[in-house]
């Protein structure tokens, strides 16, 4: 009786199995799976020349138009993160500002996009380019005053004609260089600065000590370019300095 059930068992899976083999995959038929549309070169360089992995709000807006504004850009602060990004600009007055994308920069006139070597900025909707080398000379703290010296030797804790420096002590700790303008301010103002300013970083390097006001002085020579950061109120602010030629 036994083996019989078993016959019977096997007989009953040789004919399931004889169906699944016999019988379509689904109610479509026979199938069959497309075969793989590939692009052929230029078609692939036109799709990826058109998409930007990195920043995917669009393409990124171009301006063939030199701006002929007044105005100077001394350094850009690109966020590769967000697509942002800010810049330190002067307008005819001299004074240098930080300004983030979107930021209007005077009537009419804001900043659009910033880039390795220039920024882009709408005026009045219209789209111009400003960059780092542009013809407009950048202002350069210098003077042909015979009352001041040719030079910017320093002596004691001043830039002779510029500023004069005091450490700031914060609970026992030099935190940063209070910076005052000296004589009319007017090549205080040139080099970007503000009354009021305390110098926070010199070329990357944060202020800890007495010492990096001896430090700044000796960098302080014709032609020394210098990047140092400020607290201003409640901003930190960058600020590209141009000592102009020897």
């Amino acid at each position: 009786m036994l083996l019989v059930i078993l016959v019977v068992l096997l007989l009953i899976q040789a004919i399931r199995l004889t169906w699944l083999v016999l019988t379509p995959l689904g109610p479509v038929g026979d199938y069959r799976a497309n075969d793989a549309q590939v692009l052929s070169p230029q078609s692939r360089l036109t799709l990826f020349s058109s998409f930007d992995p990195f920043f995917r709000g669009g393409a990124a807006q171009t301006a063939n138009v030199v701006t002929s504004l007044q105005l100077t850009l001394f350094g850009i602060r690109m966020n590769e993160a967000s697509g942002l990004g800010s810049a330190i600009l002067s307008g005819p007055d001299g004074v240098q500002e930080n300004y983030v994308v979107g930021q209007e920069i005077m009537s009419g006139v804001s900043l659009n996009s910033v880039a390795f070597d220039h920024v882009i900025i709408s005026r009045g909707g219209v789209l111009e380019s400003l960059y780092l080398d542009q013809s407009v000379p950048a202002q350069t703290v210098g003077t042909e005053d015979p009352e001041v010296a040719t030079t910017l030797a320093t002596g004691g804790n001043e830039i002779p004609g510029i500023a004069s420096l005091a450490p700031r002590n914060e609970q026992g700790k030099v935190t940063g260089i209070v910076i005052a303008p000296l004589g009319d301010g007017s090549l205080f103002k040139s080099a970007g600065f503000r009354d009021g300013d305390v110098i926070v970083s010199i070329n990357g390097n944060r202020v800890s000590s007495t010492s990096d006001i001896e430090t700044l002085k000796s960098q302080i020579q014709p032609g020394a370019r210098l990047s140092v950061e400020v607290e201003r109120g409640a901003n930190t602010v960058p600020i590209a300095v141009n000592l102009g030629a020897p």
